[in-house]
């Protein structure tokens, strides 16, 4: 009676977040991540004290920075995957203007330290490099777009998200960032083609590529460079793909033994870009087949659960992250076997590096964020009920 004079209270969730958060979550996702930042400290024991040696530094100088970051990383990682969708999308926007910018201004304010790419902020203490936090922001905005697009009247979100697709990945070559810009094209692809793209625009679009990377080869001698090395017959052994190449060979099945491992006194970035190397030679093809494996199901079941999304947003986002994180870890171990030029990528949260790996805590804390499970019928229902 009261209910009919007054009208009904609505329903509260009195449930705490954090009981909440664990009853949603994706574990395996998440145990899975705390797998790989464990092997990345495991390997960093074994691949940085070289470099700490040669640069000055205490032995385990690498290693102790690795678990602050990483630290940084998981918590922002926890943070990340209790927030709502929309607060997410909101901080992604935010998180991606403020990238963007500064991605616009390396060319004034950046540095190379060396490596003839600019791409780092130096801080003295530390370097920032803006791609990595731009991708989990515009993979976010561009699902945002593209789902926008879906709606009666909406806007031309497909179109707007490709125009940005293209002014970041010129950005991005400008450094030059070949990398990160392959990186971007395909999570964009991977979007767009879930949110309904035609067969014929991707053929089209990989046929720009293409073009666009014989254009980058004539125009590039540090592209050029690369590309020859990998199509070489021969690989010449004093250089980063030989000494990798070398050091899988030696590893076989079992390794050589923990900390026999002779590539991490030749490599200068075995503990970064050849990391999975390092792991190979001292602990074989069991080790990296267990690592390929943490990778694998964290894609799998992301996109398991993600098939069973009805919300497009939350659908096309979370598949460009799944994708994106899936790729990176490829393209990183396809260099190091000489399946992929050297691209210059790390292995996400088993590679030493500040940027990376918050950036990659942030990712991966939006994917458990949109892959966690809501009270909602499937999408399998909708199509049910329509065919009914």
């Amino acid at each position: 009676m009261t209910e009919m004079v007054y009208g009904a209270l609505p329903v509260r969730d009195a449930e705490p977040i954090l009981p909440k958060w664990w009853r949603t979550l994706d574990k395996w996702t998440m145990f899975c991540i705390l797998a790989l930042f464990a092997m990345g400290l495991l390997l960093g024991l074994a691949a940085s004290p070289p470099l700490a040696e040669k640069n000055g530094f205490t032995h385990f100088h690498y290693v102790t920075r690795q678990s602050i970051f990483g630290g940084a990383a998981l918590l922002a990682m926890f943070v990340t995957s209790m927030m709502s969708t929309k607060l997410v999308r909101r901080l992604a926007v935010v998180g991606f203007v403020i990238a963007f910018l500064s991605l616009m201004m390396l060319p004034f304010f950046g540095t190379d330290f060396g490596k003839g790419a600019t791409r780092w902020y130096s801080l003295g203490f530390a370097s920032v490099q803006p791609s990595e936090f731009l991708k989990p922001g515009f993979v976010v905005v561009a699902a945002w777009f593209m789902a926008a697009s879906q709606e009666i009247n909406g806007p031309p979100g497909k179109l707007w998200s490709f125009m940005l697709t293209v002014v970041i990945a010129l950005i991005l070559v400008m450094q030059p960032d070949f990398g990160q810009a392959c990186l971007i094209l395909f999570a964009w692809g991977v979007m767009y083609f879930v949110a309904g793209a035609p067969m014929a625009l991707l053929l089209a679009m990989m046929c720009m590529v293409i073009v666009g990377g014989m254009i980058a080869y004539n125009a590039s001698e540090h592209f050029a460079r690369r590309i020859d090395g990998f199509l070489a017959a021969d690989v010449d052994p004093t250089t980063q793909l030989g000494y990798a190449t070398n050091a899988i060979r030696e590893g076989g099945v079992f390794g050589v033994g923990v900390g026999e491992g002779q590539v991490k006194w030749s490599l200068p970035d075995a503990h970064t870009d050849f990391i999975i190397a390092v792991a190979a030679e001292e602990y074989g093809l069991i080790l990296v087949l267990g690592i390929i494996l943490l990778y694998a199901i964290i894609v799998v079941r992301s996109f398991l659960r993600l098939m069973r999304e009805r919300d497009p947003f939350i659908r096309l986002a979370g598949t460009g992250l799944a994708a994106m994180f899936g790729v990176q870890a490829m393209i990183n171990m396809g260099v190091a076997v000489r399946l992929l030029p050297a691209k210059g990528m790390t292995l996400p949260f088993v590679s030493y590096g500040g940027s990376s790996l918050i950036a990659g805590g942030i990712a991966v804390g939006m994917l458990l964020a949109f892959t966690r499970t809501r009270p909602q019928g499937e999408i399998g229902d909708i199509l049910r009920g329509h065919y009914r």
